[in-house]
């Protein structure tokens, strides 16, 4: 199911991307949400995530967030791998960079105790819907900064929201009355994915197309090692007994992968990057408007 939610996440990603690019306001100095409102890729991207924030949230009733979130952030390389697909060549590398990966997440996998989590006190439990705010501040004090700082910065606040997401699914009880619809541990999940999407979406439109697996890559190891510490230290979070080394390595490897098939596939986005950015084969852009260009028809 965790697989299932890292292919659905990548996917999103692209489709993401592939939106915002075709509004117009790629590595632009302001962003505008109304032009995104006729992009329905844009919107589609945004369906996956939501699937793939549905298959993750089931998977972390049992699995611990060390090893849903490793998983979920490996959709990096679902991304780096359909860029590849359509048109952006990755190099040998990257390719070794996604094995690596996925070697450390079979050992995660192998490493892992399936438990429920501790449930949060109820005063913890409503900090994770107010952690929104300071994510929030930083998107806005991230709009104010230029395209080099801005990106990194909103992809790391992107992060530290999904991170709440991660933490709130993992100890969310499911509801069983609708009163219990108003728990901390939902509202968390609505306030900051909503948040965290807004800054996500911010920090590609800052980066450019050249930006978009490298903002990947920060936000998504953001949030897997910030949830994967508390998960352990606070959430009764296991390792298997005798596997702890196990853990260690297969959580540096994972990481390591994903931050190197998204490297490699930047590197190679001088080659291809119009694909990448939402632009295919065929295509002509003058600012957001498209017009196709006819292609020889072929026996």
């Amino acid at each position: 199911m965790a697989a299932c939610a890292a292919l659905a996440s990548g996917t999103g990603s692209v489709l993401e991307s592939i939106g915002i690019r075709r509004a117009g306001i790629f590595g632009g100095t302001s962003f505008d949400l109304v032009l995104l409102r006729k992009q329905y890729v844009y919107f589609l991207g945004l369906c996956a995530d939501l699937t793939g924030f549905v298959l993750a949230a089931a998977a972390l009733h049992l699995l611990p967030l060390f090893l849903v979130q490793s998983v979920i952030a490996f959709s990096v390389g679902v991304t780096a791998v359909i860029s590849a697909l359509l048109g952006i060549r990755l190099a040998g590398l990257g390719w070794i960079a996604l094995a690596v990966g996925a070697g450390g997440l079979l050992l995660l996998g192998l490493s892992a105790e399936p438990t429920p989590a501790h449930t949060l006190p109820a005063g913890w439990g409503w900090m994770l819907p107010a952690a929104a705010v300071p994510v929030a501040a930083l998107g806005y004090l991230g709009r104010q900064m230029p395209p080099r700082v801005a990106t990194p910065m909103l992809a790391f606040a992107a992060g530290l929201g999904f991170s709440v997401v991660g933490i709130a699914a993992r100890t969310l009880h499911v509801p069983d009355s609708p009163g219990q619809f108003l728990q901390p541990g939902l509202l968390a999940i609505v306030a900051n994915g909503a948040v965290a999407a807004t800054v996500f979406a911010m920090s590609l439109q800052r980066g450019g197309a050249a930006g978009t697996t490298g903002a990947t890559a920060i936000m998504f190891t953001t949030t897997v090692t910030v949830p994967s510490l508390i998960g352990l230290l606070y959430l009764d979070d296991q390792v298997r007994p005798g596997f702890a080394a196990g853990a260690v390595v297969g959580f540096a490897l994972a990481v390591t992968g994903a931050i190197g098939a998204a490297f490699y596939a930047s590197a190679r986005h001088p080659s291809g990057a119009s694909v990448a950015a939402g632009k295919f084969p065929g295509e002509h852009r003058t600012g957001a408007k498209v017009t196709q260009i006819p292609t020889p028809a072929r026996d």
